[in-house]
């Protein structure tokens, strides 16, 4: 930080602080919540700036038939958010719109409170159209991406200016917020009266600018047509500089970004390999991502860890006290974590499952790349190693973008073949994947599973919420888990090059390996979740990845 006195602004499209906002769609927004808890807790000088999202991304149901249906979140901001009387305005297709902001306080383990500001465009004042661009999260056409990009990354700064935050280093959660290089290049344009871009111009924004990349698919880093850019934003001279914007005719927020960032990250160190490769010539250095301990540690974990190990929630790394853990204690904790999941599952979908069996899960994004439906593509395979090594359940959670047909094709064969596994190996999809119900998961899961395509898993932080509860993964070797994997002592690995030798592996290690130590061996089994979270649990935190942003990002 530049100095004592600034702080740092966190500038997320999403982020995910409990279900009574719903401002998050999945990982990105997890992850946003978890920093600004984590920044809270280590009493960090931090803003986090966000839109707020009156439909919310939305409500998932299935139909009869498993297909995807959508609905608007139903909840009021003005139940669980403080407006702010400040205004400040953003030109958007040559009118100016009014925004303003809600807030909420974050507060630490220590009292520390961390403000985050949500960006609303839904104002009297505004026309109607203008009125709508905050309403929903990553839906409508490139049109309305650039309108609600222009809030966060114009509006954004203006509004912290209006409300006395004197920032010192913008951090950028992936290039939704790719705006506010043009916004910090403005100030200066206007303070030294000039007309065109040079080197002071660039060097003074991208001192204060830090960029944290979360994609390593091609088609995942935002393209404009610049006349798009233009007629939405307007023009500036930025838009002459080619050589920074990634184009002609098209701007490329990843591109501009890495240009006018004075740091630029990836999410785990494969993610890092994989990013330079993709952006050659960019310095992408690596700060892999964590999770929020006290948030996500179930009930009867977190007794645990307050008897074993007291000092937990105001230093994650004394989880590795959790080596002396007992086995009785340890498997009795897991399974009244089991049960509440089970409980809660019943409630959802009315299916009551067994709690006797062993349960895996698998809960993401529906996306086709992360291959959901891999451990379902041999049912007889599955039929048998449930009948004759250990009777086994299977859970399916996770939503598909409301535009996905592939993803919503995935959700519909999921329930359809689970419908034709029954009784055998009860599979059920659990709809409205939430942060209650991710919760749940990934502290009564007896075996997390992971098996996107490499390397197309930036991190994974499903997988580190799981480990920190003692739940073993089963997954690729990509992202966190090349990082968090020893073989047969935090999980297992899922081998081969292609998605053939994927599901044979896969069906492998359940067969040989990971059901007949949980059915036979459950000292082991203890042992394993022990390594889960003495391990894993005690360095895959936020509270260890914002002391790395500390270091390598945020202190000049």
């Amino acid at each position: 930080m530049p100095s004592p006195d600034q702080i740092i602004a966190y500038f997320t499209m999403e982020i995910g602080l409990g279900d009574a906002l719903p401002t998050y769609c999945g990982g990105l927004g997890i992850l946003a919540g978890d920093t600004v808890r984590a920044a809270a807790d280590l009493e960090l000088p931090m803003v986090g700036v966000s839109l707020l999202y009156r439909k919310g991304y939305f409500t998932q149901t299935l139909n009869k038939k498993g297909r995807q249906q959508q609905l608007d979140a139903d909840w009021n901001p003005d139940d669980v958010l403080e407006e702010m009387p400040q205004r400040t305005y953003v030109p958007i297709e040559e009118r100016d719109v009014v925004v303003r902001a809600y807030r909420l306080f974050v507060n630490g383990v220590t009292g520390h409170r961390v403000p985050i500001y949500f960006l609303d465009t839904d104002l009297p004042e505004n026309h109607q159209h203008d009125r709508g661009i905050t309403h929903r999260l990553y839906q409508g056409d490139h049109a309305q991406q650039l309108r609600q990009r222009a809030v966060l990354g114009i509006a954004g700064p203006r509004l912290l200016r209006a409300l006395t935050h004197d920032v010192g280093v913008f951090h950028m959660n992936e290039g939704h917020g790719f705006l506010l290089t043009l916004e910090l290049m403005s100030e200066h344009l206007s303070r030294y009266n000039k007309a065109e871009i040079d080197d002071a111009t660039i060097a003074a924004a991208k001192s204060r600018v830090v960029f944290t990349t979360h994609t390593p698919i091609p088609a995942g880093h935002d393209r404009y047509a610049l006349t798009e850019v233009k007629r939405i934003v307007g023009d500036h001279p930025l838009w002459k500089r080619h050589d920074l914007i990634g184009g002609r005719s098209k701007l490329n927020a990843t591109v501009l970004s890495l240009n006018l960032s004075r740091y630029a990250n990836g999410v785990a160190r494969r993610h890092g390999e994989v990013s330079r490769e993709m952006f050659p010539g960019y310095n992408i250095d690596s700060v892999t991502n964590g999770i929020h301990a006290a948030t996500w540690a179930s009930p009867p974990m977190r007794k645990l860890f307050d008897k074993w190990t007291p000092e937990w929630r105001h230093h994650n790394q004394d989880l590795r006290l959790a080596n002396a853990i007992d086995d009785k204690s340890l498997l009795n904790a897991h399974k009244e974590s089991k049960r509440d999941l089970l409980d809660h599952v019943f409630a959802r979908t009315g299916v009551r499952l067994d709690e006797d069996r062993f349960t895996i899960v698998f809960a993401r994004r529906a996306v086709p790349y992360k291959r959901p439906e891999l451990i379902l593509s041999d049912p007889d395979h599955l039929k048998h190693l449930s009948k004759m090594v250990q009777p086994m359940q299977i859970l399916f959670a996770g939503k598909a973008h409301p535009g996905d047909e592939h993803g919503k094709d995935s959700i519909q064969k999921i329930v359809e073949i689970g419908r034709t596994m029954a009784p055998h190996v009860p599979v059920v999809f659990v709809p409205n994947y939430d942060q209650e119900l991710g919760a749940k998961l990934t502290a009564g899961a007896d075996l997390w599973l992971n098996n996107p395509e490499p390397p197309k898993e930036a991190s994974g932080t499903s997988g580190m919420k799981a480990a920190l509860n003692g739940v073993p993964s089963l997954s690729n070797l990509d992202g966190w888990w090349i990082e968090g994997h020893v073989e047969n002592v935090t999980g297992w690995s899922i081998d081969g090059d292609t998605a053939a030798q994927h599901a044979d592996s896969l069906y492998d290690k359940l067969e040989h390996h990971i059901l007949p130590t949980y059915r036979d061996d459950q000292p082991y089994w203890a042992e394993i979740m022990r390594s889960c979270i003495s391990l894993n649990g005690s360095h895959f935190t936020t509270e260890r990845m914002l002391k790395d942003y500390t270091l390598r990002a945020y202190l000049d």
